[in-house]
């Protein structure tokens, strides 16, 4: 749904109970052994570039007629806050560009400035490009978000959220964004280089392809994301899907466990093995990997509180309540593991409990509104001496089963 894209090669509805751990919680690994040994000619036969294959497409680049546009609403006396104040206004105010959030394309900075819609991905490339045009220091960013899904056909599609992200002081930093209502991860940020950015596009170009069935125009962008980047853990994954979907089931699965020996908290990679195994009638290695998939989730607070939000639709409240607390033992500073216990107490009848859930929650928001909460006006200047810590007198977390206490 939002920017670089993750493909799981099973269907929604049989896939539920699994796919929920498949991004994103990186303080956790899978407990598993694959005995991967790289094998060379394959990994050749792969990334067999020698070159990026795209030197004519730069996402970052922008237009004199873009440049005139910024130059027009930007002042020589113009302070780097007030550039970054008036980015915004030309970014998402309704008399200038008006961006619209939209998941359906990539596109490059460019392409998003007439289109005036895109993913994060796209409008970060267009943010990116003029502020650095006008003198503001500007980085792409990776963020954490709850695991989310969306189903494209036989594939399943899972994202992760990219924003920007600069310094204008040795305490002050901003942050600017552009989603949809999206739950994020706190503490989860990340800057990466362009040339990260860059392997990103591509493997969106490449999944978009995937979806419309041009596997082998797919294959190309993939191939050109890894060359851009071989540690990708995502690329991997996808042409993994690709190869399945070529009829190259050692390429397939080779890519897979590349994945996985990159990243190995990625659960994709090896529910994609474990479908792999199913497929060519390796039942043992299958359950395995399946199994160790089980544990992961077992120790994922966000499967937990999938899992608890299902029940919860289904108004199986002592359920859900036993998931939300599972999923806060796991993960103690969450707000939204507080507002769901909130949500069933409160539907139990239970005011006192419930209260008691929404004010830590509240008390938490506050915690990292100083750090980084997605916000209407786009834009966040932090203040790195106004932050708040875990040992903040003015915050108390408590979880199920325990007192309450004061941190």
């Amino acid at each position: 749904m939002w920017t670089t894209v993750i493909i799981v090669n099973k269907s929604l509805k049989s896939i539920s109970g699994l796919v929920l751990t498949a991004v994103l919680v990186s303080c956790a690994n899978i407990n598993l052994e694959t005995n991967f040994t790289r094998d060379e000619e394959i990994h050749t036969a792969i990334i067999d570039q020698t070159a990026d294959a795209f030197l004519d497409i730069d996402p970052l680049f922008i237009s004199d007629e873009v440049k005139q546009f910024v130059d027009a609403y930007m002042h020589p006396r113009d302070g780097e806050e007030v550039r970054v104040d008036k980015l915004q206004d030309l970014l998402y105010g309704e008399e200038f560009l008006n961006v619209q959030y939209s998941s359906e394309q990539t596109h490059t900075a460019m392409e998003a400035f007439y289109a005036r819609e895109g993913n994060c991905l796209s409008i970060m490339n267009l943010y990116v490009a003029m502020a650095r045009y006008v003198g503001i220091d500007a980085n792409f960013q990776t963020v954490d978000v709850q695991p989310n899904w969306d189903r494209r056909g036989d594939l399943l599609v899972l994202s992760q959220h990219i924003n920007a992200s600069g310094r204008l002081s040795a305490r002050r930093t901003y942050i600017v964004d552009f989603t949809p209502e999206i739950s994020l991860q706190q503490l989860t940020s990340t800057i990466v280089s362009d040339q990260h950015a860059r392997s990103l596009y591509f493997n969106n170009l490449g999944v978009e392809e995937l979806i419309d069935g041009e596997f082998e125009q797919a294959l190309i962008y993939f191939k050109n994301a890894l060359f851009l980047d071989k540690e990708s853990a995502i690329a991997w994954n996808n042409i993994g899907s690709t190869y399945n979907r070529l009829g190259n089931p050692q390429f397939a699965e080779y890519s897979y466990r590349m994945a996985f020996n990159i990243d190995d908290s990625s659960a994709t990679a090896i529910n994609n093995l474990a479908k792999y195994y199913h497929r060519t009638g390796n039942l043992e290695l299958a359950r395995e990997y399946e199994q160790a998939i089980e544990r992961f989730n077992d120790r994922n607070p966000y499967y937990h509180f999938a899992q608890g939000s299902v029940a919860f639709e289904k108004n199986d409240l002592e359920t859900a309540r036993k998931s939300f607390r599972r999923a806060l033992r796991l993960k103690e500073e969450e707000p939204d593991f507080y507002f769901a216990l909130a949500n069933v107490y409160l539907r139990m009848g239970d005011e006192a409990e419930a209260r008691r859930y929404a004010d830590t929650a509240g008390e938490l928001l506050a915690l990292y509104d100083n750090i980084y909460q997605p916000s209407n006006d786009k834009v966040k200047i932090i203040d790195s001496s106004s932050i708040l810590r875990d040992s903040s007198p003015s915050i108390s977390i408590f979880a199920p089963g325990r007192s309450k206490r004061r941190n």
